[in-house]
């Protein structure tokens, strides 16, 4: 009985880094505290284990410990200086009673981290054909109001209009009820994450419309390209010229055309605004359409992708099983060809104010990739870290993005 008594209890860990958000401009440090409940002695070591973000081994070390009965004890950590970049570090507690491991991720002076690759030549060149076979579509637009979907004091329209290749695309626009006929809006134009169906979003703020546009292949877009969620992100892939996202950012562009269209809306005070393949759509639409007055990207894909390729599962299991398919496709042209769509040589274009957002644990677009981004943009720009978070952003960004944004507008 006596026994079983002592054997009651647990083991409770905290870890602090000495970083709010676990980015330090030398070291990085940590405390880890130990509350043991149990009556008895707990000895043993705490270890930790340093990785790079692809798991490449930095450093290793653990200490002893010995935790008395209901005790609490903490242990400082200071880990070796390492170069820019972000990483990997798990934190090993081994004590006679309990055995856990706390996962964490740090940045080591992100604002030093640069890619090794520059952007092709005709990069630009590149993107302004690409405009100028948008400019030979006629849009066609035909816009249909909603009233059944007509909530929060928002009129609601469904937009059609052609973009590049002659697609067909959909989109929605919301518009507060104003019976002011002069009013005009500031537009948020929403962009979609990767093989996400945007409808109708409503919103709270009188003084902004907001337009979602659901890029080709995606949403209310696949008339024509409608594909396996895999396949998406691999059409036409070893041609530059014909690859899906050359058209996804077109549509974009197009919405732009679009909201240049309406007198109701206000053609200076316009943001691009978007999460993951939202995110890259952001950066590059706002690079090359100079029109777009304030950018935000969250968790934006495809940065850095030759770095990339041994960094992250998705997308390159596909695009390796895509090449197995093609006679005469390898990587390094699938690479030649990705470059044009490289978020970070569309960043070194932007003059917009932009909005970055980041998760420490993102494996699908790692801090080491998106702060190259960031750091190749040259316009006003503003990052926002979280932490503990992974392919996702946090609400204090939503908040920090609108008040920004009505500075940005004058919205007072």
């Amino acid at each position: 009985m006596a026994q079983n008594k002592d054997s009651e209890g647990t083991i409770i860990t905290t870890l602090k880094p000495h970083s709010s958000d676990g980015i330090f401009s030398s070291a990085a440090s940590y405390t880890f505290e130990v509350n043991n409940t149990y009556k008895t002695v707990q000895s043993g070591k705490i270890s930790y284990l340093i990785t790079t973000e692809t798991g490449k081994r930095v450093k290793a070390d653990s200490i002893k410990v010995k935790i008395g009965p209901r005790d609490i004890k903490k242990y400082d950590f200071d880990l070796p200086d390492l170069r820019p970049g972000f990483y990997k570090v798990n934190f090993m507690i081994n004590v006679t009673e309990y055995d856990d491991t706390t996962r964490r991720a740090f940045g080591i002076k992100p604002e030093e981290i640069r890619s090794q690759f520059g952007k092709p030549a005709d990069f630009e060149s590149f993107w302004h054909n690409a405009m100028t076979d948008l400019k030979k579509v006629k849009p066609e637009y035909k816009i249909t109001e909603m009233p059944d979907s007509a909530k929060d004091g928002r009129r609601v329209f469904m937009i059609e209009m052609k973009s590049l290749d002659n697609m067909l695309i959909r989109g929605f626009l919301t518009e507060p009820v104003n019976k002011n006929k002069n009013k005009k809006f500031a537009v948020l134009l929403g962009l979609p994450g990767y093989q996400v169906t945007l409808g109708p979003m409503s919103g709270s703020d009188p003084d902004i419309a907001i337009f979602t546009i659901n890029t080709r292949g995606q949403g209310y877009s696949r008339d024509v390209i409608n594909v396996k969620r895999e396949e998406y992100i691999l059409l036409n892939l070893e041609d530059k010229n014909k690859y899906v996202l050359r058209g996804a950012v077109m549509d974009c562009v197009r919405a732009v055309d679009f909201i240049f269209t309406r007198p109701e809306l206000r053609h200076d005070n316009i943001i691009a605004a978007g999460g993951s393949l939202g995110g890259f759509l952001a950066v590059a639409t706002s690079s090359i359409d100079k029109r777009i007055n304030f950018c935000s990207a969250a968790n934006p894909i495809l940065s850095d992708v030759r770095n990339l390729v041994h960094e992250v599962d998705w997308p390159f299991i596909d695009i390796r099983k895509y090449i197995a398919t093609r006679p005469g496709l390898t990587m390094e042209k699938v690479l030649n060809n990705l470059d044009y769509f490289d978020s970070k040589n569309f960043a070194t274009d932007l003059e917009c104010p932009t909005l970055v957002g980041l998760g420490e644990l993102d494996n699908i677009a790692p801090p080491n990739n998106v702060y190259t981004l960031y750091n190749n943009i040259r316009s006003p720009k503003h990052i926002i870290v979280f932490r503990d978070l992974a392919h996702e952003i946090g609400p204090s960004y939503s908040a920090y993005e609108g008040r920004w944004m009505r500075d940005q507008f004058a919205l007072f």
